[in-house]
């Protein structure tokens, strides 16, 4: 287990992707500001938040609780990457990337979850 939650590669690589959305949304029309702008950065900060949390924790089961949030996180801000790719607002390759290390972050989460159960049998 890592000493810190800084250690942990699904933490950075959601660090990695929650800078991505800060980028992308900042090209977004002034008109979203509060709309799918806002949500997007709150969705992106949710998901290394919540790793951290529950690194945080004493105990496993807070753990993996902390891990389906920042799950669900993840799933809205998937969700949201396709509302502006569909709406055509923000770089089409930056939309892809961030879609990319989105997967990369939502595989590295389900297997951190999985692997704390098998600890637990």
């Amino acid at each position: 287990m890592a000493k810190s939650y800084r250690e942990l590669v699904v933490w950075q690589k959601a660090i990695q992707l929650t800078v991505l959305v800060y980028q992308i949304s900042k090209a977004f029309p002034r008109e979203e500001i509060y709309g799918l702008t806002s949500q997007m950065r709150r969705c992106a900060v949710s998901i290394p938040s919540n790793i951290a949390e529950g690194a945080g924790r004493l105990n496993t089961p807070e753990y993996q609780h902390f891990l389906g949030i920042a799950r669900g996180s993840h799933f809205e801000l998937q969700t949201q990457l396709t509302i502006a790719r569909q709406l055509g607002i923000g770089d089409a390759g930056q939309i892809s990337m961030a879609e990319d290390l989105s997967e990369e972050v939502g595989r590295m989460i389900f297997a951190t979850i999985r692997s704390l159960k098998e600890c637990q049998e």
